[in-house]
């Protein structure tokens, strides 16, 4: 692969610019932003303080609820007349995470997603179709910012319109598909459904904003013809989608270790975990202008990969996001991922990748369903049978019993973005 874009650089490289980049943002920080300026006084850490990587762990953390504190624009640490943008993800509770761009951010954030598409095999000849939100949302601006400074050709259609994306497909014949796993899943069956696969040239797609099994993966890159797929990460905080991206070896996402730090903690006691471990990413900017983050925590639980990757890329990788530590239910006692029970769905070829968790409590216990769909040409004789089989491994593998009832294929309520997967109605007995 012709790097134009993913420096290659030494693990001592990359150590040596992460330190000097957290000096830097100390620095800024300190000097420019009243709320971090407080924080780090209050953990009695000034700039001059900062001398290894090591340091890193004298820093506070920052979280969603700082940015929500500091509504409407948090962490701000440039003059107003310098930000060229803002950005916002939705916040759990009422209030939008805001954040703010400088025209240099804006030009990173370019630059990194650039380096997505170089790593997942595109050329300039490539049309790329954006089906994600546009607007307030990061996701769309970064996937087409990136597209035109990798120097590809954007097409622009974002989320939903399912008649224009299908005319895209056919007519101006798009070669990657940017989206969310459920709308390629959702994609796929139209394609499928309408007798367009051979009319349609798509190779790659892009993928992410939600966790997914491979399962789902499978079943949208057989429905699209695909070549390959690959996991894309980001989020609103730290510039948008395109911070990392799995390679063509899928052997876990690169992730542009010159432009932030991550690491990878115990959600409980925030210390870090063991190398390769599961836990929380923590991640801090090393060139943010506007909104930089200082081991802002994500919330989403992943590992990172010790060693090289077969790929030829220095960069170093993270698992695929396996969830978010919020996302979490607790039912009769037992922790509990959404993505648990997809995991489950795998050992079942009868039964499609699409599943809905529905918690309820009756007389004081909490009762799970689990709803399910039989694969497109899977026969219908078996349903009793194969719920369960499927409850029993569900049992097995994690220690609760739910109890599954299995629909037709297309049953469950599809999604253009992310699929809620988990209704929760025990706080309504």
């Amino acid at each position: 692969m012709d790097h134009r874009f993913i420096p290659t650089l030494t693990e001592e490289q990359i150590a040596d610019i992460q330190l000097e980049g957290l000096k830097w943002t100390v620095g800024h920080t300190y000097a420019n932003s009243p709320f971090y300026q407080a924080r780090l006084k209050e953990q009695g850490v000034e700039p001059g303080d900062i001398a290894s990587l090591d340091d890193l762990r004298r820093l506070p953390f920052t979280t969603a609820e700082d940015l929500k504190d500091g509504y409407p624009m948090p962490l701000l640490s440039v003059p107003e007349r310098d930000v060229v943008r803002i950005h916002g993800s939705s916040g759990t509770t009422g209030k939008r995470k805001i954040l703010a761009y400088t025209q240099n951010d804006v030009d990173v954030w370019k630059d990194m997603f650039a380096r997505c598409y170089e790593m997942a095999g595109l050329t300039r000849e490539d049309r790329v179709q954006i089906c994600v939100g546009y607007g307030l949302w990061t996701a769309g601006a970064g996937f087409q910012l990136g597209c035109e400074r990798f120097g590809a050709m954007a097409l622009p259609v974002g989320p939903g319109l399912l008649e224009i994306q299908l005319q895209m497909l056919t007519d101006l014949k798009s070669t990657c598909m940017c989206s969310t796993a459920s709308m390629a899943l959702l994609m796929g069956e139209e394609v499928q459904k309408q007798g367009l696969a051979d009319r349609i040239s798509l190779k790659k797609a892009i993928f992410g904003s939600e966790t997914h099994t491979p399962k789902m993966r499978r079943q949208f890159e057989e429905a699209l013809g695909l070549e390959d797929s690959f996991d894309i990460i980001g989020m609103t905080e730290l510039y948008g989608p395109g911070t990392g991206l799995e390679c063509e070896a899928h052997d876990g996402i690169h992730y542009w270790a010159d432009m932030y730090i991550t690491e990878i903690i115990d959600p409980e006691t925030l210390e870090p975990v063991a190398p390769g471990e599961v836990g929380e990413m923590v991640v801090t900017s090393l060139r943010k202008e506007a909104s930089p983050l200082i081991r802002y925590r994500t919330h989403d639980l992943t590992r990172l990969i010790p060693g090289q990757c077969a790929c030829g890329v220095t960069m170093p990788r993270v698992d695929k996001i396996l969830g978010r530590s919020d996302d979490m239910f607790i039912f009769r006692g037992v922790n509990i991922y959404p993505g648990q029970i997809g995991s489950v769905l795998e050992h079942f070829k009868e039964l499609s990748a699409e599943y809905r968790i529905f918690l309820s409590r009756k007389d004081g216990l909490d009762h799970m369903a689990v709803h399910v769909e039989r694969a497109p040409g899977a026969a219908s004789g078996n349903d009793e049978g194969l719920a369960r089989a499927l409850a029993d491994e569900i049992r097995k593998n994690i220690l609760v019993r739910g109890e599954v009832t299995i629909l037709g294929p297309g049953e469950l309520p599809r999604s253009f973005s992310k699929t809620k997967r988990v209704e929760d109605s025990r706080g309504e007995e």
